[in-house]
Protein backbone atom coordinates (compact mmCIF):
# COMPACT_ATOMS: atom_id res chain seq x y z
CA UNK A 1 0.00 0.00 0.00
CA UNK A 2 1.16 4.07 -0.82
CA UNK A 3 -0.34 7.28 -0.57
CA UNK A 4 -1.91 8.65 -3.35
CA UNK A 5 0.03 11.09 -6.16
CA UNK A 6 -1.96 12.86 -8.90
CA UNK A 7 0.03 10.60 -11.35
CA UNK A 8 -2.81 8.01 -10.53
CA UNK A 9 -5.19 8.97 -11.79
CA UNK A 10 -5.23 6.70 -15.39
CA UNK A 11 -5.36 4.18 -12.49
CA UNK A 12 -8.33 5.27 -10.68
CA UNK A 13 -10.21 5.90 -13.67
CA UNK A 14 -10.45 1.83 -14.12
CA UNK A 15 -11.93 1.88 -10.96
CA UNK A 16 -14.38 4.79 -10.84
CA UNK A 17 -14.98 4.86 -14.29
CA UNK A 18 -16.54 1.47 -14.36
CA UNK A 19 -20.34 0.99 -13.67
CA UNK A 20 -19.90 -2.07 -11.66
CA UNK A 21 -17.46 -1.13 -9.54
CA UNK A 22 -19.54 1.64 -8.55
CA UNK A 23 -22.88 -0.31 -8.78
CA UNK A 24 -23.14 0.26 -5.08
CA UNK A 25 -21.60 3.97 -5.11
CA UNK A 26 -22.11 6.76 -6.90
CA UNK A 27 -22.08 5.19 -10.47
CA UNK A 28 -19.09 5.71 -12.91
CA UNK A 29 -17.05 9.37 -12.24
CA UNK A 30 -15.57 11.83 -14.51
CA UNK A 31 -11.90 12.42 -14.58
CA UNK A 32 -12.66 15.18 -13.70
CA UNK A 33 -14.27 14.09 -10.39
CA UNK A 34 -11.44 11.54 -10.24
CA UNK A 35 -8.58 14.29 -10.18
CA UNK A 36 -10.47 16.39 -6.85
CA UNK A 37 -10.81 12.53 -5.10
CA UNK A 38 -6.69 12.49 -5.65
CA UNK A 39 -6.54 15.83 -4.01
CA UNK A 40 -8.74 15.44 -1.33
CA UNK A 41 -6.76 11.90 -0.51
CA UNK A 42 -3.79 13.93 0.04
CA UNK A 43 -5.29 16.53 2.26
CA UNK A 44 -6.37 14.09 4.58
CA UNK A 45 -2.80 12.31 4.91
CA UNK A 46 -1.62 15.97 5.84
CA UNK A 47 -4.52 16.88 7.92
CA UNK A 48 -5.40 13.62 9.79
CA UNK A 49 -2.34 11.56 8.88
CA UNK A 50 -4.64 9.15 7.18
CA UNK A 51 -7.02 8.30 4.44
CA UNK A 52 -7.51 6.46 1.21
CA UNK A 53 -4.32 4.24 0.01
CA UNK A 54 -3.75 2.90 -3.30
CA UNK A 55 -3.64 -0.94 -3.42
CA UNK A 56 -0.16 -1.90 -5.25
CA UNK A 57 0.09 -5.32 -6.76
CA UNK A 58 3.23 -5.95 -5.79
CA UNK A 59 4.94 -8.19 -8.78
CA UNK A 60 3.79 -5.55 -11.40
CA UNK A 61 3.98 -2.67 -9.18
CA UNK A 62 0.50 -1.85 -10.47
CA UNK A 63 -1.94 0.29 -8.53
CA UNK A 64 -5.05 -2.03 -8.61
CA UNK A 65 -7.91 0.11 -6.96
CA UNK A 66 -7.70 2.08 -3.10
CA UNK A 67 -8.43 0.65 0.67
CA UNK A 68 -8.08 3.31 3.64
CA UNK A 69 -9.63 4.99 6.34
CA UNK A 70 -12.30 7.57 5.85
CA UNK A 71 -13.62 9.82 9.25
CA UNK A 72 -17.29 10.60 8.93
CA UNK A 73 -18.79 12.99 11.62
CA UNK A 74 -22.39 11.76 12.18
CA UNK A 75 -22.97 7.61 11.46
CA UNK A 76 -25.99 7.09 14.04
CA UNK A 77 -24.81 10.08 16.43
CA UNK A 78 -21.17 9.51 16.69
CA UNK A 79 -18.05 10.29 14.93
CA UNK A 80 -16.52 7.12 13.03
CA UNK A 81 -13.59 5.66 11.09
CA UNK A 82 -14.55 3.58 8.21
CA UNK A 83 -12.21 1.16 6.91
CA UNK A 84 -13.49 1.39 2.47
CA UNK A 85 -12.39 -0.11 -0.31
CA UNK A 86 -12.97 -0.25 -4.69
CA UNK A 87 -10.57 -2.58 -6.59
CA UNK A 88 -10.46 -2.42 -10.73
CA UNK A 89 -13.24 -5.02 -12.13
CA UNK A 90 -10.20 -7.24 -13.48
CA UNK A 91 -8.55 -7.88 -9.56
CA UNK A 92 -11.56 -8.97 -8.38
CA UNK A 93 -11.64 -12.66 -6.59
CA UNK A 94 -8.12 -12.84 -6.17
CA UNK A 95 -7.67 -12.43 -2.26
CA UNK A 96 -6.76 -9.09 -2.65
CA UNK A 97 -9.60 -6.98 -0.59
CA UNK A 98 -9.32 -9.00 2.47
CA UNK A 99 -5.47 -9.02 2.16
CA UNK A 100 -6.19 -4.77 1.97
CA UNK A 101 -8.73 -4.31 4.50
CA UNK A 102 -7.26 -6.60 7.25
CA UNK A 103 -3.87 -4.85 6.69
CA UNK A 104 -5.38 -1.28 6.84
CA UNK A 105 -7.52 -2.85 10.16
CA UNK A 106 -4.56 -4.07 11.74
CA UNK A 107 -2.03 -0.89 11.08
CA UNK A 108 -5.15 1.29 12.39
CA UNK A 109 -5.20 -0.77 15.24
CA UNK A 110 -1.40 -1.46 15.87
CA UNK A 111 -0.07 1.77 14.57
CA UNK A 112 -2.99 4.53 14.47
CA UNK A 113 -3.97 3.28 17.79
CA UNK A 114 -8.16 3.68 17.00
CA UNK A 115 -10.22 2.08 19.59
CA UNK A 116 -12.72 0.99 16.68
CA UNK A 117 -13.08 0.92 13.31
CA UNK A 118 -16.60 0.27 10.94
CA UNK A 119 -17.80 -0.91 7.24
CA UNK A 120 -20.87 0.80 5.35
CA UNK A 121 -22.18 -1.41 3.44
CA UNK A 122 -24.80 -1.88 0.89
CA UNK A 123 -27.41 -4.83 2.19
CA UNK A 124 -27.53 -5.93 -1.31
CA UNK A 125 -23.25 -5.88 -1.78
CA UNK A 126 -22.77 -9.69 -0.56
CA UNK A 127 -18.74 -9.62 -1.83
CA UNK A 128 -18.63 -6.91 0.55
CA UNK A 129 -20.08 -8.20 3.17
CA UNK A 130 -17.83 -11.32 3.31
CA UNK A 131 -14.75 -9.04 3.28
CA UNK A 132 -16.05 -7.21 6.35
CA UNK A 133 -17.35 -10.39 8.05
CA UNK A 134 -13.30 -12.18 7.36
CA UNK A 135 -11.94 -9.24 8.64
CA UNK A 136 -13.73 -10.10 12.08
CA UNK A 137 -16.22 -7.28 11.65
CA UNK A 138 -19.58 -7.70 12.48
CA UNK A 139 -23.48 -6.50 11.73
CA UNK A 140 -24.33 -3.23 14.46
CA UNK A 141 -26.69 -1.48 13.02
CA UNK A 142 -28.65 -0.04 10.28
CA UNK A 143 -28.04 3.71 8.97
CA UNK A 144 -29.59 5.93 6.73
CA UNK A 145 -27.99 8.83 5.49
CA UNK A 146 -29.47 12.03 4.07
CA UNK A 147 -30.20 11.34 0.31
CA UNK A 148 -30.50 7.78 0.41
CA UNK A 149 -33.28 5.76 -1.07
CA UNK A 150 -32.38 2.51 2.26
CA UNK A 151 -30.05 2.33 4.99
CA UNK A 152 -26.40 1.16 4.53
CA UNK A 153 -25.24 -1.56 7.21
CA UNK A 154 -23.10 -0.61 9.83
CA UNK A 155 -20.18 -3.46 10.37
CA UNK A 156 -17.89 -2.95 13.40
CA UNK A 157 -15.20 -4.18 15.10
CA UNK A 158 -12.81 -2.66 18.31
CA UNK A 159 -9.41 -2.87 19.01
CA UNK A 160 -9.64 -4.91 22.03
CA UNK A 161 -11.63 -7.72 20.11
CA UNK A 162 -8.76 -9.47 17.83
CA UNK A 163 -5.96 -7.26 19.68
CA UNK A 164 -4.43 -8.24 22.73
CA UNK A 165 -0.53 -6.74 24.20
CA UNK A 166 1.06 -9.31 22.33
CA UNK A 167 -0.75 -9.16 19.00
CA UNK A 168 -0.60 -5.13 18.77
CA UNK A 169 3.03 -5.60 19.83
CA UNK A 170 3.34 -7.67 16.53
CA UNK A 171 1.77 -5.65 14.12
CA UNK A 172 3.68 -2.49 15.65
CA UNK A 173 6.67 -4.46 14.66
CA UNK A 174 5.72 -5.72 11.42
CA UNK A 175 4.60 -2.30 10.26
CA UNK A 176 7.95 -0.65 11.72
CA UNK A 177 9.87 -3.59 9.60
CA UNK A 178 7.74 -2.98 6.67
CA UNK A 179 8.54 0.76 6.33
CA UNK A 180 12.22 0.66 7.29
CA UNK A 181 12.13 -2.16 4.17
CA UNK A 182 10.30 0.23 2.30
CA UNK A 183 13.03 3.45 3.11
CA UNK A 184 15.84 1.13 2.40
CA UNK A 185 14.39 0.95 -0.97
CA UNK A 186 13.74 4.27 -2.00
CA UNK A 187 17.20 4.65 -0.07
CA UNK A 188 18.45 2.38 -3.16
CA UNK A 189 16.89 4.31 -5.78
CA UNK A 190 14.47 1.49 -6.30
CA UNK A 191 10.90 2.83 -5.56
CA UNK A 192 9.45 6.24 -7.09
CA UNK A 193 7.98 8.47 -4.23
CA UNK A 194 5.48 11.27 -5.36
CA UNK A 195 5.53 14.52 -3.46
CA UNK A 196 8.03 13.16 -0.86
CA UNK A 197 5.60 9.90 0.21
CA UNK A 198 6.91 7.09 1.47
CA UNK A 199 5.93 3.88 0.11
CA UNK A 200 4.91 0.90 2.74
CA UNK A 201 4.09 -2.11 0.57
CA UNK A 202 1.82 -4.78 1.35
CA UNK A 203 1.86 -7.79 -0.27
CA UNK A 204 -1.02 -8.39 -1.71
CA UNK A 205 -0.44 -11.48 -3.73
CA UNK A 206 -1.81 -14.32 -0.79
CA UNK A 207 -5.30 -15.68 -2.01
CA UNK A 208 -8.72 -16.08 0.05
Amino acid sequence: MRQFAASDLTAMTHVFGDAEVMRYGDGPQSPEWIRGWLRRCMESYAQRGYGPWAAVEKVRGEVIGYCGLFYFPDVNGRAEIEIGYRLARAHWGQGYATEAVTAVRDYAFAALEMPRLIALIDPANTTSIRVAEKAGMRYEADVMFEGYSHPDWVYAISREKIMDKSQAYFWSTAWQQAEREAQADIDAGNVQVFNSIEEIIVDLDSED
